[in-house]
């Protein structure tokens, strides 16, 4: 039985979003390996140092080291890791992470260069980020898409007379969680029934903003906080219409789940959307930070049922090609 350490940020049991390392993770284990991890210590220092020590406790026990490495701060920790996997002559696999890696890569090249080059393969989750680390000369690449496991992910394509909007992300900067808010603000002009629901942590600190951003536009908007997966999706059943107004974003999981779901997305075309979502066939994409845009895209949607129709049959299609019965086979091909 093979036994792997992962290294990432396991921090849902402190209200933080579920990462790759609690849901990857827990498929790999199903699939018979055992896999230890770090860490889920919410101090950033104690975090860091855990990772050090799982990593030297189990150099001689683990075939491989996956490691989870994002484009903020969180890259120093995938940084350190994998320099002393090197002194410890131990296999690690760059799992990336982030929309914003690119800039990474621009910003910090001698680290980067040290930790990518260095790793037995990078794995992208995405052609953007695979696209992008080419033209920056790695070849150690392997593509294999976020996923999820479609059959908890009921069908229903839901008539959308009334605009019910649902943002599922983390109260953070880089998603942009006031944008949302504006759309509502301005959708009521023509439809005084919209509504927003907005589910996730408050890891960027600004949920707080957002409810007197709300409250200055004079508009209602149902803060929920953070789900489970399974509560969250049992939310959705009440809305019409997945909104996504990031700044930034690579693969986001919780966009392709509101496609399993049967929920037209309009989305901010940046990072790597526009290769998860095809303008017009699968979803509608604005231009960042463009409120009106994003009225205008789910007024579409309102007015013309074909479209919207077409748009989620094709989503659902789409995103059952990301299903873990078919992906694991890519993760086991590597791992053997």
């Amino acid at each position: 039985m093979k036994k792997l350490l992962y290294i990432g940020n396991k921090l849902s049991k402190h209200g933080s979003t579920t990462t790759s390392i609690e849901t990857l993770g827990v498929f790999l284990e199903q699939e018979g390996y055992t896999v230890f991890y770090a860490s889920s210590k919410k101090n950033k220092l104690f975090r860091l140092l855990d990772m050090v020590f799982k990593t030297l406790r189990y150099s001689k026990k683990v075939e491989y080291v996956l490691i989870d490495v994002y484009s903020t701060q969180n890259f120093w920790y995938a940084f350190i890791v994998s320099q002393l996997c090197r002194v410890l002559n131990m296999k690690y696999i760059a799992k990336l992470h982030g929309g914003n890696l690119p800039n990474r890569l621009k910003n910090s090249p001698f680290f980067c260069k040290r930790l990518f080059c260095n790793a037995n393969v990078i794995i992208a989750p995405s052609n953007y980020l695979m696209d992008s680390f080419s033209k920056f000369g790695f070849e150690n690449l392997n593509y294999i898409p976020n996923t999820i496991e479609i059959d908890n992910y009921n069908f229903n394509s839901r008539p959308t007379l009334v605009p019910k909007l649902l943002w599922v992300r983390s109260f953070s900067a880089i998603y942009n969680p006031k944008m949302a808010i504006t759309v509502l603000s301005l959708l009521k002009k023509d439809y005084p029934q919209a509504e927003l629901c907005m589910i996730g942590p408050d890891s960027g600190a600004i949920l707080e903003d957002c409810k007197k951003y709300a409250k200055a536009l004079s508009v209602e908007v149902n803060f929920i906080g953070k789900l489970s997966k399974e509560e969250w999706i049992k939310v959705s059943e009440e809305y019409t219409i997945f909104i996504n107004t990031t700044h930034f974003d690579n693969m986001p999981v919780s966009v392709m789940e509101a496609m399993a779901l049967g929920l037209p997305v309009v989305s901010t075309n940046v990072g790597g959307i526009p290769f998860l979502i095809e303008q017009e066939i699968t979803g509608l994409l604005i231009d960042d930070s463009d409120a009106e845009a994003m009225v205008l895209a789910i007024k579409r949607l309102i007015l013309d049922s074909k479209l919207k129709d077409n748009i989620v049959t094709n989503a659902r299609k789409s995103v059952e090609n990301f299903d873990w019965n078919l992906v694991k086979n890519k993760w086991l091909e590597l791992l053997k």
